[in-house]
C-alpha cells in the first residue's frame, strides 16, 4: 500500500498492511533538534526523512496583521496579531457589546485579499503524489469567537446574549467559508483531506456543556464539513482534551476522523474509544504528549504504538497526541515512533 491507499482504508476501517502515520506540525522551536536529528535543512525535507503518510499545507496567508489564517483576526485591535502566543482569555475588543450595532467599528478582513491562488497551488504541488495531501484550515469559529469577547464574555453571551455571540460567529464562518473555498478552488483535485478544529475539551471533559457545543458549535461544523466533503476531500476534526461526550455529534456531522485521542485526558483511553465507537468513525493520535514522549524512552514509545496497534488493527492513524510537537519532546522519541509504526508485522 502506498500512503494515500492507506489512509483511505483506515478511513473507512479496512484492513491496512501497517497504520498510517502523522508527524503533526512541530512547533517552530522544536523544528531546528529535528533538523539536526534527522540532518535535514527544512520543513519540507523533514516530512520525507520520517516517512510520514502525510504532507501537511498551511493556508498561505499575508495581511498587514498577520501570517497565518489562524491568527487573521486583530482581536485586541492592536496592528499586531501574534500566531505564536495567541490567548483566548484576555479581553477581546467586543468585550462590551450588548446589541449588533455595537459590532460595526470592526474591519473584518476579506481573506481573497490575502490569500495568494499561486502560492496556494506551489505549496500542494509540492507534496510528493503517494503522500496524503493534507489541508491544515483550522477555520476555528468557537475559538476565534472566544477570543473576540474574552472567553469568560463569549461563554456569559452564549447563556445572557446569545444574539452578540451569534452575530460574532456568523462572521467569522463566513470569513473561513470563503478562505476555504479559494483554496480549495486553487487545489481543485491535488488534495486529499483537511483538518478543520475547534479546542473544545479539557482534561477533564469538555469546556462547555454538550448542549451548548451542539448548539453553538456544530452548526458551524456541520458548514465546514460539508463544505470539504463537496471537494471530495476527507475531514479530520481536531480538538484538544476530552471530547468523548460529543464525539456522536462529530459522527453525525460528518467527520470522518477524530482527532487527536489525547491519551490522558478523561474518557479517551484508546480502549474507551474503541468500545464506543467503532465502527463508526476513526481516529488519529494515541501516543501521548504530556509524559511519554517527553519523559519515556524510544522503547517506552515503541511499546505504546504497538499496543495502539493491538486496540487498532486499523481506524487509527498513529501520531503524537497533540499535532505540535513541542520542544521538550527528544527526536529520538518520534523515531521510535514512526519506526514502530512503519513495520509490517
Amino acid at each position: 500500500m502506498n500512503s494515500k491507499e492507506r489512509f483511505l482504508a483506515t478511513v473507512e476501517r479496512k484492513p491496512v498492511d501497517r497504520p498510517a502515520a502523522w508527524l503533526g506540525m512541530p512547533d517552530v522551536f522544536a523544528r531546528p533538534a529535528l533538523f539536526e536529528y534527522y540532518g535535514v535543512k527544512d520543513f519540507h525535507e523533514l516530512k520525507l526523512a520520517v516517512g510520514d503518510d502525510f504532507y501537511a499545507v498551511e493556508v498561505p496567508y499575508e495581511s498587514p496583521t498577520a501570517s497565518a489564517i489562524y491568527a487573521a483576526f486583530d482581536w485586541y485591535m492592536d496592528g499586531n496579531v501574534d500566531a505564536e502566543d495567541r490567548t483566548l482569555t484576555e479581553d477581546g475588543c467586543f468585550k462590551d457589546a450588548e446589541e449588533e450595532e455595537d459590532l460595526e467599528f470592526f474591519q473584518w478582513p476579506d481573506p481573497a485579499d490575502y490569500i495568494d491562488v499561486e502560492e496556494c497551488k506551489r505549496r500542494v504541488a509540492e507534496a510528493p503524489e503517494d503522500k496524503v495531501r493534507l489541508g491544515m484550515m483550522w477555520s476555528a469559529h468557537f475559538q476565534d469567537t472566544c477570543a473576540a469577547f474574552g472567553m469568560e464574555t463569549a461563554l456569559m453571551n452564549m447563556i445572557a446574549n446569545p444574539e452578540i455571540y451569534e452575530a460574532v460567529n456568523e462572521k467569522v464562518m463566513e470569513f473561513y467559508l470563503k478562505a476555504n473555498k479559494i483554496f480549495y478552488e486553487a487545489t481543485k483535485g491535488q488534495l486529499d483531506a483537511v483538518l478543520i478544529g475547534n479546542d473544545m475539551g479539557s482534561q477533564r471533559g469538555l469546556m462547555l456543556s454538550p448542549e451548548m457545543v451542539r448548539k453553538f458549535i456544530m452548526p458551524g461544523c456541520k458548514q465546514l464539513v460539508e463544505q470539504a466533503h463537496s471537494y471530495g476531500l476527507k475531514v479530520i476534526y481536531h480538538s484538544c482534551g476530552s471530547i468523548v461526550d460529543v464525539i456522536p455529534d462529530l459522527i453525525e456531522a460528518g467527520v470522518d476522523v477524530v482527532h487527536p485521542i489525547q491519551a490522558l485526558a478523561t474518557g479517551m483511553e484508546p480502549e474507551n474509544l474503541k468500545g464506543k465507537f467503532e465502527g463508526k468513525v476513526s481516529f488519529c493520535g494515541g501516543v501521548d504528549t504530556q509524559d511519554l514522549l517527553v519523559n519515556g524512552t524510544p522503547e517506552q514509545v515503541k511499546a505504546k504504538v504497538k499496543e495502539l496497534r493491538t486496540i487498532f488493527p486499523t481506524g487509527l492513524i498513529i501520531s503524537p497526541s497533540h499535532e505540535a510537537i513541542m520542544p521538550d519532546v527528544p527526536p529520538a522519541n518520534i523515531k521510535a515512533l514512526f519506526d514502530e509504526a512503519q513495520e509490517v508485522y
